[in-house]
């Protein structure tokens, strides 16, 4: 495999080319876990991997309890499989509380406060019910918990990453809240080693060809235990070595200019996993335009446009109420037709059950 090709099959594995899935759930067990903190972005992930969605589709599926969604890898909100929620925390909240001691004496928290938050929470939660994010702040509040300057946030962070709770479907512009065991059912439990090997295969088949430095930032996990995943399922995985470095990941099995004949335009919505997935991003993003995709390096990424595997500028919706409005911002002049950019806006517009507006472009300098 050529250097320029690692992009490509990157994509095909990720489904945002090839075949398509039928199903949301489909999409997140393929990807293991789909980062999800803009939630809106988060629904529009999902979507550019299926054959055919709309949102309501996929919030439909969170809540028929076929995605979680809660706080996971790297201390960030995830869409999660039912079934993989618990053995994932099992495997990778650990580390992250214990990283936590530090924040936690910064918020003036302790163990003692978090149990009680816990008991406060679990009684209020229980039966099945879902209270959101304000009103569980109010109930802390109402039993003696400051909840203010990110204590309330972090409360539900560490209860999360816990085990204890997980978000539920929203009320209009709302998140819910819900008890993890409640929501999702009791799961097949693994060992450590087996888990990390069930998820270093996982990353590996849906984000190769990519390194070991790749799955270890991924999973927020040391480079010590990704190098163990490795070693668990090193025999059903391809390794190349690619300008010096080691690459892993399945068998290629696509044709780049069969690739080249799809959809010339892709728009991928913020902290979408082709470029979140890595540690080293250079292989779809140089890094001069780094900044028009992270403005300010703030950790805030906006939505991308991708036009032969390569991010080439990002693009801005306006939500208005006979339909959305569409700037495309490129990090070059335009080199393909504008049908090109509007067919995949439309494809956008159409997910979200609306029509498409107006489409401007610029080229961002």
């Amino acid at each position: 495999m050529m250097a320029h090709h690692v992009p490509y099959q990157r994509m095909f594995n990720m489904r945002i080319t090839g075949d398509k899935f039928n199903k949301p759930e489909q999409v997140v067990r393929h990807l293991s876990a789909i980062q999800a903190q803009d939630y809106h972005q988060a629904l529009w992930a999902v979507g550019v991997r299926m054959s055919s969605a709309t949102v309501a589709d996929i919030e439909q599926s969170i809540t028929d309890r076929k995605i979680i969604l809660t706080w996971l890898m790297r201390g960030t909100i995830h869409f999660v499989s039912p079934e993989d929620v618990r053995w994932m925390l099992k495997l990778l909240a650990p580390r992250l509380l214990a990283q936590d001691e530090r924040r936690l004496k910064q918020l003036e928290l302790d163990q003692q406060i978090i149990e009680s938050c816990r008991q406060i929470i679990y009684k209020a939660l229980q039966g099945d019910k879902r209270i959101t994010r304000p009103n569980l702040m109010q109930l802390l509040e109402e039993n003696g918990i400051n909840t203010k300057n990110q204590r309330g946030y972090h409360i539900l962070w560490y209860l999360a990453e816990s085990g204890h709770i997980c978000l539920g479907p929203r009320e209009g512009k709302q998140q819910t809240f819900v008890l993890l065991d409640e929501w999702v059912p009791a799961t097949k439990e693994f060992t450590r080693s087996e888990a990390l090997g069930l998820l270093t295969e996982r990353y590996f088949t849906s984000h190769g060809p990519s390194t070991v430095q790749d799955f270890s930032w991924w999973a927020g996990i040391t480079l010590s235990d990704a190098r163990q995943g490795m070693e668990a399922v090193r025999s059903r995985l391809v390794a190349e070595k690619i300008q010096g470095q080691e690459y892993w990941g399945t068998e290629p099995c696509f044709h780049v200019e069969t690739m080249k004949k799809e959809a010339p335009v892709y728009l991928l919505p913020g902290f979408d996993q082709y470029l979140l997935g890595y540690k080293d991003r250079s292989a779809v993003l140089k890094a001069e335009y780094a900044r028009h995709v992270v403005p300010g390096n703030n950790g805030l990424f906006n939505p991308t446009i991708v036009i032969d595997s390569q991010i080439a500028g990002t693009w801005k919706r306006t939500m208005k109420k006979n339909g959305i409005d569409i700037n495309f911002n490129l990090f070059s002049p335009l080199n393909l037709s504008e049908e090109h950019f509007i067919q995949a806006a439309e494809r956008y517009c159409g997910f979200m059950e609306l029509p498409l507006g107006k489409v401007a472009f610029q080229v961002l300098e």
